[in-house]
């Protein structure tokens, strides 16, 4: 570290050599800067902020009705249109700032002076594209020239927006108008088209419940087997009916007993007197034996009644109606209900069949014109896809206009609302240049440029301060050294000089001091020079 601070101290030793040629150039420097802060032009800042408000009333109440123009984009694009250089120079002549300018590379210099000092902000990314608020400022050297270019920018902004919603809605509008006008053309071309196919082929064509031609077809064939099946069921259900009525166990005797014993009387066919006879049989038993007379009557007129009863059974196994009434099966409610479901199954059998028969012909016809119809139905198909197509986009146009006159009478109305919030305005206080920020800049470059170049000097023309630099750079021993002895006139001198560097020093900062007390009079002086000039 102390080698550090040695080698330091050394080279600011050697610098310091070259201290009057680095005062020289401080005060050179600093003369020279000040007067250019001095010559430097006070500037004025005018601004004015304008609040832009898309969230009017009207906004959520024609939702869907109108077509939404994004303000935000035009605001965004008016924005960038106001630095361009056909609006700059239109505000520079309308604000006489062109009278600064004689040639045509003076006013692009002007023009270019122009965008630099206007500024315009927007607010930031916390608008969320919701208009916000606009702030608008220019810098120049006149505050007069300033109000006014801003107030001309304030103006071409709010103008421009709404100019430009008013055109571009009215330019829709046109092209609209005409694309409606092709499309109402394309329109009755194709209804015509399309009416004549119809009557050219009548009954040909599908229909919106039947479909196309093979599905039409498809669906006779599914509905002729549906019937089939239908029907062999029923078949088969009507066989089952039929054995039931002629099977082993035919059904007698079983309505009626439940009969009478619901309606408290006995009825008269065969099964109820042979229950009958049984009954008053087992009676006699009780009380006579088997070679009672009344017994071996009972016993003979039960046989009878079951030859007779078999006889019945017989008959109904053959579908003898006669035996049926004789043996009282005709009031037995099961083999009514039997026999009604099998006349009811008789009936759906025939409809089936008839059924069967009639799907059977409409697919013969079907089957017959599969030559004709698929073509007819692509054809008519192809005409029906062009005039839907046709007819949506002349109502989809027809719309968008009715939206886009809706838009511009909403426009007109006010969904976009500009308020002035701070009118154009400037201080009667410069904003720049910050001459005390720069005086000092002036002074610490001047200081810095100097002793710069007393340290280039030294690195040019080097001497050694000590023996140790001098045994570091040659490498060889230092046996030792003659120290200077001052007279003492040469002392004096000595002080005499480093005095008046303190002096020349001390008053270049008093100068400075001097530059900042005065730098409001000094600015009047240098402008009044140059204006002069």
């Amino acid at each position: 570290m102390s080698q550090i601070v040695d080698q330091v101290v050394d080279e600011l030793r050697g610098a310091f050599r070259f201290r009057w040629i680095a005062m020289a150039v401080a005060w050179a420097v600093c003369v020279v800067g000040w007067i250019v802060v001095f010559s430097m032009p006070d500037m004025y800042q005018a601004s004015a902020k304008v609040y832009v408000d898309t969230r009017s009333v009207l906004g959520p109440l024609l939702d869907k009705l109108t077509v939404s123009s994004d303000v935000d984009a035009q605001l965004r694009l008016v924005q960038q249109a106001l630095l361009g250089r056909p609006q700059l120079e239109r505000v520079a002549r309308e604000a006489d700032l062109d009278l600064r300018a004689t040639t045509p590379a003076a006013r692009a210099a002007l023009v270019d002076k122009l965008r630099a000092n206007i500024k315009i902000q927007d607010g930031g990314p916390e608008r969320q594209g919701s208009g916000g608020l606009f702030t608008i400022t220019y810098q120049d050297s006149n505050r007069d020239k300033s109000i006014l270019v801003v107030d001309k920018l304030l103006n071409s902004f709010v103008e421009d927006t709404l100019s430009g919603n008013h055109e571009g809605s009215e330019t829709a509008q046109r092209f609209l108008k005409t694309q409606i006008e092709e499309y109402e053309a394309k329109l009755s071309e194709a209804e015509s088209r399309l009416a004549d196919f119809k009557k050219k082929n009548v009954g040909l064509m599908p229909g919106e419940q039947t479909g196309d031609y093979f599905s039409r077809l498809q669906a006779e064939l599914d509905a002729s087997k549906q019937a089939s099946s239908k029907l062999g069921v029923a078949m088969s259900r009507r066989e089952e009916l039929q054995r039931q009525l002629r099977g082993e166990v035919p059904y007698i005797g079983s309505g009626s007993g439940a009969g009478a014993g619901a309606g408290g009387s006995a009825g008269n066919d065969t099964s109820t007197r042979i229950q009958e006879t049984q009954a008053r049989l087992d009676e006699l038993l009780l009380r006579f034996t088997s070679k009672h007379p009344d017994v071996i009557a009972a016993q003979e007129t039960l046989d009878q009644l079951q030859k007779r009863h078999d006889a019945e059974v017989a008959a109904l196994r053959r579908g003898d109606r006669s035996g049926m009434a004789t043996a009282g099966a005709a009031s037995n409610p099961v083999y009514q209900s039997i026999q009604l479901t099998l006349n009811q199954t008789e009936v759906e059998i025939a409809a089936l069949r008839g059924e069967i028969g009639d799907h059977n012909r409409k697919v013969g016809e079907l089957r017959g014109l599969v030559d004709t119809v698929p073509q007819v139905e692509a054809e008519f198909a192809r005409l029906n896809r062009d005039y839907e197509v046709t007819r949506a986009g002349y109502r989809e146009l027809v719309d968008r206009l009715q939206k886009a006159r809706l838009s511009e009478s909403a426009d007109k109305t006010g969904i976009v609302k500009f308020e002035v919030v701070d009118p154009p305005s400037a201080g009667f206080s410069p904003v720049a240049p910050n001459r005390l920020l720069l005086l000092a800049g002036v002074l610490i470059g001047g200081l810095g440029i100097g002793g710069g170049l007393a340290y280039l000097l030294h690195q040019l023309r080097p001497v050694f301060n000590n023996t140790r630099s001098l045994a570091d750079i040659t490498g060889l021993p230092v046996l030792g050294a003659i120290s200077m002895t001052f007279v003492d006139r040469i002392r004096a001198e000595s002080r005499m000089r480093k005095l008046a560097f303190s002096a020349a020093g001390a008053a270049l900062v008093l100068v400075f001091g001097c530059v900042v007390l005065f730098q409001g009079f000094g600015t009047k002086v240098m402008q009044h020079l140059l204006g002069g000039v």
